[in-house]
């Protein structure tokens, strides 16, 4: 009897991951390596210093901690060990409220909101696989932004542990991050000239 395609394939895990060489980063997603692509563009880099910013100074003197890329972010379920963790992510922004997932590895376990900017070789990824695998993992919140069209898409979890459908957002609109009362995004800083 033959075995299929998938079975041959090999899944990796946290504990191969962390023996890779770090000039050639990856990603892990159900135990299948994902090249990530080379350094980010300016404007990549300029949204995420900005929405980073933003949410520091707000996150000042309260429990919630902001991350930005690189920084991993090992989703898990049922307290797996690490020789058994098959996601290792990373995403460009991250936030986690719960302070008991965070170590000197990185997260263990979901982010409460992630937030990818996507570039042309990664909107397979961001749209599908990550999409699919934050909702699989119930990050609260799920941010998708487009640097070129100037928009952002907000998935947010809701009862039945799946994502609505988006609500997007334009350059001249203001969003209010879902994980927290009192905490609003300006778009035309985020994208700002």
């Amino acid at each position: 009897m033959s075995k299929s395609g998938e079975e041959l394939v090999r899944k990796y895990t946290y504990f191969d991951y962390v023996t890779w060489p770090s000039d050639n980063p990856v990603e892990l997603i159900d135990g299948v390596p994902y090249a990530m692509t080379p350094g980010p563009s300016r404007i990549h880099q300029k949204i995420s210093i900005e929405l980073v910013r933003q949410i520091s100074n707000y996150l000042r003197r309260k429990t919630c901690e902001v991350y930005a890329a690189p920084f991993d972010v090992r989703l898990t379920g049922n307290d797996e060990a690490d020789e058994e963790i098959k996601n290792v992510i990373q995403p460009d922004i991250s936030i986690i409220c719960n302070k008991e997932k965070l170590d000197d590895q990185g997260c263990k376990g979901a982010p409460d909101l992630v937030m990818e900017i996507v570039s042309p070789s990664s909107i397979a990824m961001d749209y599908i696989k990550k999409l699919n695998l934050y909702e699989k993992y119930s990050v609260r919140e799920y941010w998708i932004i487009h640097p070129i069209d100037k928009i952002i898409m907000v998935y947010t979890l809701i009862e039945n542990g799946k994502y609505a459908r988006p609500e997007v957002y334009q350059i001249e609109e203001v969003i209010k991050i879902g994980i927290f009362e009192d905490l609003s995004i300006s778009l035309a800083e985020v994208f700002g000239g």
